[in-house]
């Protein structure tokens, strides 16, 4: 896995610590990660309440699988798919392209993920 490139072609950068379908911290993209968690976002509260609408509870701790919860701010390796879908919602958080696997571009172009940029 960690020979995975990121949306700008390069070696994919650690998104945060404890996140994405391995828990590795980076959006790897495993063949069995069915969900394409490979957008490396930047959590806002009105994403989260977005996912949270839609079936996906990002907010609540869930010790039992090591899960303390996101708020505004954190970062977290996101499905593709829901992603884009929050760009739909007007809800769609900044993300981190050279954290963002290539593996994002199966469903999102590059035009519009650089369109949400995060600025640091």
């Amino acid at each position: 896995m960690e020979n995975q490139f990121n949306v700008l072609g390069t070696r994919l950068e650690l998104c945060c610590s404890n996140t994405g379908f391995t828990r590795k911290g980076f959006c790897y993209v495993p063949e069995n990660d069915f969900g394409n968690h490979s957008v490396c976002a930047v959590m806002t509260d009105e994403f989260l309440q977005f996912s949270k609408a839609q079936g996906n509870d990002l907010i609540t701790p869930k010790p039992m699988y090591d899960f303390a919860g996101l708020k505004a701010g954190d970062k977290w390796c996101l499905c593709a798919v829901r992603w884009y879908q929050a760009i739909a919602a007007n809800v769609a958080p900044p993300i981190v392209l050279a954290s963002t696997n290539q593996k994002a571009l199966t469903v999102v172009s590059l035009e519009v993920l650089k369109a949400h940029e995060y600025a640091e």
